[in-house]
């Protein structure tokens, strides 16, 4: 399954838009080169990319959060948190030699992260666009 940022997912910031858009991509690039027989050559290097960029733009939404006072940051904090713990748990035995069992569990978790952006993220968006 391919992920895509469709208008149901965007949430009207330019800024949060193009960093879920960015994830989505390397989600996709991994899938893509499984596809094709050639997954375990990105695994190590993706599962890096995916921790240190949810790191990040989790970091950015919550800067635009606090800046903004939006009144869902609490909750919104919680889930990056615990997403992050999880991503982290799934993601440590990943190498080169990862499983279709491993790739099922990361694919569930970015499916969790997709929900969080079509509710949480996009109330957070209709806030800051007010």
């Amino acid at each position: 399954m391919k992920y895509e940022l469709t208008k149901d997912l965007e949430t009207g910031n330019r800024i949060i838009d193009n960093e879920h858009r960015e994830l989505l991509n390397a989600v996709n690039a991994l899938l893509d080169a499984c596809s094709a027989g050639k997954g375990r050559a990105q695994v190590s290097s993706t599962v890096k990319f995916l921790n240190d960029y949810v790191d990040r733009h989790f970091a950015h939404e919550e800067q635009l959060q606090k800046q903004s006072g939006y009144p869902g940051y609490e909750a919104h904090h919680a889930f990056h948190e615990k997403y992050k713990q999880t991503l982290r748990e799934i993601t440590a035995g990943m190498s080169d030699n990862c499983s279709i069992a491993d790739l099922a569990k990361l694919n569930g978790h970015v499916s969790l992260l997709v929900s969080h952006i079509r509710t949480e993220d996009k109330k957070l968006g209709a806030f800051l666009n007010k």
